[in-house]
């Protein structure tokens, strides 16, 4: 971990170092992401085969993407009381909150008089990106299947990375079927990205592309936008706490810990607070809860690499510094934690008090927990309902409406050299 404090001498420079430009921009990322797009758009089934083998280890024909009936069944099947409940209870939040924030259509009169407004249908076909890995993330499924289903999706593609053997684990294809997924596929990585985007023999190409991933996931999404929409840049996981003297520290360490153990060692983790005596009681924590963590050895790659606690002169100034991160999950436990939030304008997510761990977005709070990363969240917000629906405009117009509208049509079309344009609209007349 680094530890920056505002008396520092060299404080300026610490802060802009921990404020580095991440994953996202990587120049060699990109280089090998890209390789990898030309190489599937180009070739297919067999580029994202052999991709798979390099990278996941198995080694897959191209019937053997698809998952079976055979796989669903029996994922039921091992699907015990608990994780149904997990997944029932889950579901449930994240299908009432997006119900909530789903596009309704709405019509109104323009100052002519005509009929305007606004339509919303769902893409048809959709691509969902679900992680796998040393951490198979089962509640993603939940967090993005789930939000296209309540849109009206009527294709919804998933893929996730297999094991060595070619397996997926049955928690995630549990999860995936029951959220609502038409189509899961055994690709995982930038490969996954490029089948979804290009099309293959196997993987019909989508509209649009979600889902949460490592650093060449999101480089391959930010890569193949405009060939089809993507929803966010959506990496790994970053996690700032902004904390006073009010905070408590045990509660601060394990939430650091918690984000940090993804495991790709892109991870980024920063404390943020006006009091020195919290930052030192964190460092402590840290160390006395990190020897007793299963993935102890990932974590310690992010604390490292990409872990920062730095105290600030107030909490004023803290704010300004969770605005320049623009983290992906931002906790606020300070004191009045809801007034000092409405100064957050950048965060992926937010967290208020002593008693709302991040972990509950990751799960079962209800908002989907695929936020923007690696800064991302200074233009994009995080996954929403709406993204599953295309907004269009509906304008209808009478003989009286359009008669009262030729006057500046006219004089549009004459100042822009466009005669046809006016000429289209006076025809009606003559």
């Amino acid at each position: 971990m680094k530890t920056v404090r505002h008396t520092d001498k060299n404080f300026p420079a610490r802060l802009r170092e921990a404020t580095a430009s991440p994953s996202l921009f990587d120049a060699d990322i990109e280089r090998r992401t890209r390789a990898i797009l030309e190489a599937v758009q180009a070739r297919g089934n067999d580029a994202v085969l052999e991709f798979t083998a390099k990278f996941d280890g198995a080694k897959l024909t191209a019937d053997q993407l698809a998952v079976t009936q055979a796989e669903l069944f029996n994922a039921s099947l091992v699907a015990d009381d608990s994780l149904r409940n997990a997944v029932e209870e889950a579901e449930a939040n994240i299908a009432a909150f997006a119900k909530k924030s789903k596009r309704k259509p709405w019509c109104g009169k323009n100052s002519h008089g005509a009929s305007v407004g606004e339509k919303f249908d769902a893409f048809q076909r959709v691509g969902v990106y679900i992680p796998g890995g040393t951490a198979p993330l089962v509640s993603t499924a939940l967090m993005t299947i789930t939000l296209a289903k309540v849109a009206g999706c009527r294709q919804i593609v998933v893929a996730t990375p297999c094991g060595k053997d070619g397996s997926i684990n049955p928690a995630i294809i549990f999860a995936a079927r029951a959220a609502g997924a038409t189509e899961i596929y055994r690709v995982g990585g930038a490969q996954a990205i490029a089948a979804l985007a290009y099309g293959t023999k196997t993987i019909g190409r989508v509209q649009k592309i979600f889902g949460p991933g490592n650093a060449y996931v999101s480089m391959a999404k930010r890569l193949v936008f405009g060939r089809v929409a993507v929803d966010l840049l959506a990496g790994p996981s970053d996690l700032l706490v902004l904390a006073d003297d009010t905070a408590n520290p045990k509660f601060i360490a394990a939430d650091m810990l918690a984000q940090a153990e993804h495991g790709s060692g892109h991870e980024r983790v920063w404390l943020v607070t006006s009091s020195a005596k919290i930052l030192q009681a964190v460092e402590k924590e840290i160390s006395k809860q990190l020897p007793k963590l299963a993935r102890r050895a990932f974590i310690r790659r992010v604390l490292d690499r990409n872990t920062w606690l730095i105290q600030v002169p107030s909490i004023v100034e803290g704010v300004e510094l969770a605005n320049d991160l623009a983290p992906e999950h931002c906790e606020v436990i300070t004191r009045d934690a809801a007034n000092v939030s409405h100064g957050i304008v950048t965060a992926g997510a937010i967290f208020l008090g002593n008693w709302s761990p991040t972990v509950l977005g990751d799960y079962v709070a209800g908002p989907s927990h695929v936020l923007p990363t690696d800064g991302a969240g200074a233009s994009f917000a995080g996954l929403t309902v709406d993204q599953f629906q295309r907004r269009t405009s509906v304008v209808e117009y009478n003989r009286a409406a359009l008669k009262k509208a030729l006057k500046s049509v006219g004089k549009f079309a004459a100042l822009e050299g466009l005669g046809a344009h006016g000429k289209s609209a006076e025809a009606r007349f003559k």
